[in-house]
């Protein structure tokens, strides 16, 4: 009997070879990072160790699949453009026009490709570790996906006049933005529209 096909398309992004010292001497067993999508918005990543590959493999899709998220599609791209520091990893997201494709590389192609957004730019920036990236995608990701609150608003006002901004920090629900040419960074909290009215006074004294 034939077994029936999985909605999630499955792909391998790092395989590695891990032991560990015991008593005994040394314990070898393998660790897996794997990437799963339905290509209709939504993608998960698993990071799991077994006693050979296939184990580390399945473990790796179960816990995928606990950890899916969705990604937000607009105008068949993304809502609007993200460049984010995580860790050592540095990403940098832009929506594209139809007929662009997938530009990117690494990891992120994969789960790019595996969520199924049709058209995106994508750099990876700072490390060439792929768990970190694929941490700074998920972070990404959360940043896009909130709702469209003042908060939303005030971010996507000043990325639509062609000002630089990098977000610091996405941690305990706050997200730290620098612009260019200002000097203090300027925190925002997603959950409470008061930090946005400062931040709107802030910009009127300008």
């Amino acid at each position: 009997m034939a077994k029936p096909e999985s909605e999630f398309e499955q792909k391998i992004l790092d395989l590695a070879r891990v032991t560990r010292v015991m008593a005994g001497g040394k314990r070898m067993r393998f660790r897996a990072c794997v990437a799963i999508g339905d290509k209709k918005g939504r993608f998960g990543v698993g990071l799991a160790k077994g006693a050979d590959v296939t184990l580390a493999v399945n473990k790796a899709v179960n816990k995928a699949k606990k950890k899916m998220v969705t990604v937000p599609i607009v105008n068949e791209t993304i809502p609007m453009p993200v460049h984010l520091k995580y860790k050592s990893a540095q990403i940098l997201l832009k929506p594209a026009p139809q007929g662009t494709g997938v530009k990117a590389g690494g990891a992120m192609r994969v789960l790019l490709e595996l969520a199924g957004v049709p058209n995106v730019v994508g750099k990876s920036l700072g490390t060439g570790n792929k768990i970190t990236t694929v941490g700074a995608f998920y972070k990404a990701v959360e940043f896009i996906s909130l709702p469209f609150t003042k908060e939303r608003k005030f971010i996507a006002k000043k990325v639509e006049s062609k000002k630089i901004v990098v977000l610091e920090k996405v941690e305990n629900n706050e997200i730290i933005k620098k612009e260019e040419k200002t000097e203090k960074p300027v925190v925002i909290k997603v959950k409470k529209e008061v930090v946005a009215k400062k931040a709107k006074k802030a910009t009127d004294n300008k």
